[in-house]
């Protein structure tokens, strides 16, 4: 609907990238035909129609028999009616329409699918992490962060000989400032809930909004923000709406109480910090 939207905004600009007549059209039906399942007996949505219901992979397993990852040791017949999950992709959802779903039901999500994702992609873990963080879970997030960030520099799925994870790396700056500082655009208003794990003492970045030069600087109990270059901006602190121009703000963190126990992790895929060995 997004993409549709922009090509009613800027038809010049559609036109010159070759969008057809139809096309937005066709993106709305497609859009208005998805639907995300919801299992009301577990109060938790579903990777997939009926997911919830199929039968648990056995984790223990592939940990002893180094079975990971699982897709190059079962057939995709097996895979498909168990629930385990390859990448978050139901969790990326619950981050990037953050605002279609609860604080009650992207805390459920992640209680009930990190214990079933293995992490065979490194797209997973900084999408975990965002959503670690939004739900209270810091320390949790801190460690899929530096997951993220580690893929190849700890070779961390022994492949690195093979290019870089260009993604993951991209990733940890998502993790860091959509999972630490809270950052979201929903309905266009640019909104931070910085918060941050013991492990962290300060987080620094820089972004650009509708023209303007911004610096947010996050302590763990102050956040500072500066308005470097161009138009005065709105911004959302928490649940405080104020106006960044020439003069620096300072705003409170605010730490989110998590609803759920931390979540665990399948057998043998617990994210780096956490894993017995201290790898």
């Amino acid at each position: 609907l997004g993409a549709a939207d922009i090509v009613r905004r800027w038809p010049k600009e559609a036109a010159a990238l070759d969008v057809a007549d139809d096309e937005p059209a066709a993106w709305r039906a497609a859009a208005e035909a998805m639907a995300v399942p919801y299992d009301k007996h577990r109060q938790v949505h579903q990777q997939s129609r009926d997911f919830t219901d199929h039968e648990l992979w056995d984790f223990e397993s592939s940990a002893r028999d180094d079975a990971y990852p699982i897709l190059l040791h079962a057939p995709y017949f097996d895979i498909y009616r168990r629930q385990v999950i390859k990448q978050a992709d139901l969790i990326l959802a619950m981050h990037w329409c953050g605002d279609q779903f609860t604080f009650e039901e992207k805390a459920r999500a992640v209680a009930y699918y990190d214990p079933l994702t293995v992490r065979d992609s490194s797209l997973s873990a900084c999408t975990q992490a965002v959503l670690a963080a939004e739900t209270g879970h810091l320390e949790l997030a801190h460690d899929y962060a530096a997951e993220a960030a580690l893929m190849d520099l700890s070779d961390l799925e022994h492949n690195s000989r093979d290019g870089l994870h260009i993604a993951s790396l991209a990733g940890s700056w998502i993790a860091l400032v959509a999972g630490f500082g809270g950052l979201r655009d929903h309905d266009g208003v640019l909104t931070f809930r910085p918060q941050l794990p013991s492990a962290i003492t300060r987080l620094s970045f820089a972004i650009r909004w509708r023209g303007a030069t911004l610096h947010i600087n996050i302590a763990p109990d102050e956040v500072v923000y500066t308005n470097h270059s161009g138009p005065a901006v709105e911004i959302r602190h928490c649940s405080d709406t104020f106006t960044l121009g020439d003069e620096p703000v300072r705003r409170p963190t605010c730490r989110v109480e998590p609803i759920t126990p931390t979540p665990t992790q399948p057998a043998g895929r617990a994210p780096i910090h956490l894993r017995a060995d201290g790898s």
